[in-house]
């Protein structure tokens, strides 16, 4: 609810900005706002974490972040590459696909690796010291 809500208004203010800057420089503005915004909400009630977004989930936030800016920017090149003047609503139809899709697998980044506590932590570590537990590693 959050991401897809703070998705529908970035990409009505992308365009704004690009009014005034290069559309890569406005959705880097917006995507740097988006991601801070949205890394406090699920934080605090996507996945209740009862407390504010610790500095290390806005920085791992923001690895997702830049895949994602990279797969709307490559959406836009390669609409205007296929179609050089394309339509705003055009614009907005390929950049809410791109920033939708980028979106989902942000939200499961953070599901399993930034938010994620106790056993639902995807995380195997780097050395078993008993070989006997790593099926049970593994597993988890």
């Amino acid at each position: 609810m959050f991401g897809g809500g703070i998705g529908v208004l970035s990409s009505a203010t992308v365009p704004l900005l690009a009014a005034v800057m290069p559309w890569a420089a406005a959705n880097a503005v917006i995507t740097i706002a988006s991601t801070l915004l949205c890394t406090e909400l699920h934080a605090r009630f996507t996945f209740r974490t009862g407390r504010r977004a610790e500095w290390r989930q806005h920085w791992q936030s923001a690895g997702s972040a830049t895949a994602a800016y990279v797969v709307t920017c490559t959406a836009m090149f390669i609409l205007h590459t296929v179609q050089p003047s394309p339509g705003m609503l055009t614009e907005q139809v390929v950049y809410l696909g791109a920033s939708g899709l980028a979106g989902i697998g942000r939200f499961m980044v953070l599901r399993l690796f930034v938010f994620a506590t106790g056993r639902n932590r995807t995380r195997v570590p780097m050395r078993a010291t008993n070989s006997a537990r790593l099926p049970a590693l593994l597993a988890a």
